[in-house]
Formats: C-alpha cells, structure tokens, sequence
C-alpha cells in the first residue's frame, strides 16, 4: 500500500508541476542566454576593447538583435510552440516519471503502461485548457521585462562580438547585413530557433531525455555520494539552531 501511495504522490507532484517545466523549456529552448548586467561593463581583468571595433559590432547587433525581438520570439512560442510541447511531453510513460522518482524495479514492474496525459484528465480535467490560457499571460507579463532587458542583451552581444570578431571581419559583415539577404538573415538569425521545424525536432529530446534520467540520477547520486550529507534540525547544534532561526526571522523561544 505504501509503495501504490508513493507512486501516487509522485504522479501528484508530476502533475502539478508540468506547466512550471513546460514554461521552463519553452524559455530555455527559445530564448537565447542573456547577458548577465555585470558583463555590460569592462571587466577588471579583461583586455579593453578598441572603441571603433566596439562600434562596429554595435552596428552588427542592430541588425542581428533589434529592439522587439525577445517580444516576438516569445509571441513565436506562445502561438506556435506551446500546444505541441503540451501534446508531446502529455505523452510521456507514468513508468519513465516514476523512475526518476526513485520507484523501486519491482514497483514500477506493477504499473500498466499508462502515459501522464491519462493521469492528467484525472486529476486536473481542465489542465490543457487550464494551461492554455495561463501560458500567454505569463509570457505577456514578462515580456515587459525582456523589453527592459534588451538594451543590456544588445550591449552584451556588442562586446562579444567586439571580442570574436577583429574590425574587418566586422566590416564584412555590417556590408553583407546591409544586402537585402544579410538584413533577411540577420534579423531571423535569433528567431530561427523558434521555427517550427526546429520545435519539432527539439521535441524528440524530451522522450528521450526522461528514459535517460534515472541513469543520469544514478551518475549524480554517485558523485555527491564524495560529499558529507546534508544535516536535518536535529543534527544542528544549539548554537547553529539559534543563527539559522535568526536568518529565518523566527525567534528564539
């Protein structure tokens, strides 16, 4: 009995957690890294970049990063992106989720072939309807504030071009955007990743990235095995419980 409830408070925690981990991946498969804020400036040990090379490369960012592209790309996801990530990961086997939580061999052995789509329709009927119109609100709210980054994303390209590229091969570039096909090109260079066609073959990875997973929790688990483990409340000594209540705000009683 105590094993069916394990299974089932995982199938649980999976279920609540699915439109977090959709959201999660449309980001991380459609957006670009962004350029953390302490790189808009020159680091301390990083050689000074020639000011006319800088401004070559800014001139190239122009036209590889204009203003309104994290917008778009993310309006890119939103409509065409979303219902076929849902689809897909819907279709995943219970048995390969269970696994990565730790169900035992024998455990999972007693699980019919069941998919997180059907335990879904239980648990939460409304989910893709549910999910469907949660996801472009949260993606309308945040792209305020990809707009408000986009200014320190185009400076952090800037330099990093400045750093790859010397000043002619700056210039053939800015002459090669400047042609009808350079513009075309440079302007889908970062929406590109949001194709369809792309989406479609990314969406391949997660199947086979969850039936991976377990063997990839084997391989952590053995590397963090080298470390102490972690302590509970009980193993904390008096002193230690009194400055992690004073970190919390609880106090002392």
């Amino acid at each position: 009995m105590s094993g069916q409830f394990g299974s089932f408070r995982f199938v649980r925690a999976a279920v609540i957690g699915f439109s977090l981990c959709t959201a999660s991946a449309a980001l991380a498969e459609t957006a670009p890294a962004p350029a953390p804020q302490a790189d808009t400036a020159p680091q301390a040990d990083a050689a000074p970049i020639d000011p006319a090379r800088l401004a070559a490369a800014q001139k190239a960012v122009t036209y590889i990063f204009p203003a309104g592209t994290y917008a778009r790309m993310m309006d890119r996801t939103v409509n065409g992106m979303m219902k076929p990530m849902l689809d897909s990961m819907g279709k995943l086997p219970l048995k390969d989720l269970a696994a990565i939580g730790g169900l035992s061999e024998d455990q999972l052995a007693k699980m019919p072939e069941s998919t997180l789509e059907e335990a879904m329709a239980i648990m939460d009927p409304a989910f893709k309807e549910r999910t469907a119109a949660a996801m472009p609100a949260m993606f309308k709210a945040m792209q305020g504030l990809f707009a408000e980054f986009e200014p320190a994303m185009q400076e952090g390209l800037s330099r990093a071009y400045a750093r790859q590229f010397d000043a002619a091969q700056l210039a053939e570039l800015n002459t090669f955007f400047a042609t009808p096909t350079g513009s075309t090109y440079a302007a889908n260079s970062m929406l590109i990743f949001t194709d369809p066609e792309i989406m479609r073959s990314m969406q391949t990875l997660m199947p086979a990235l969850m039936k991976r997973m377990p063997e990839i929790a084997k391989d952590m688990e053995k590397e963090l095995s080298k470390f102490p483990k972690r302590k509970t409340y009980d193993d904390l000594t008096s002193d230690e419980r009194k400055r992690l209540m004073r970190l919390l705000g609880i106090e002392d009683k």
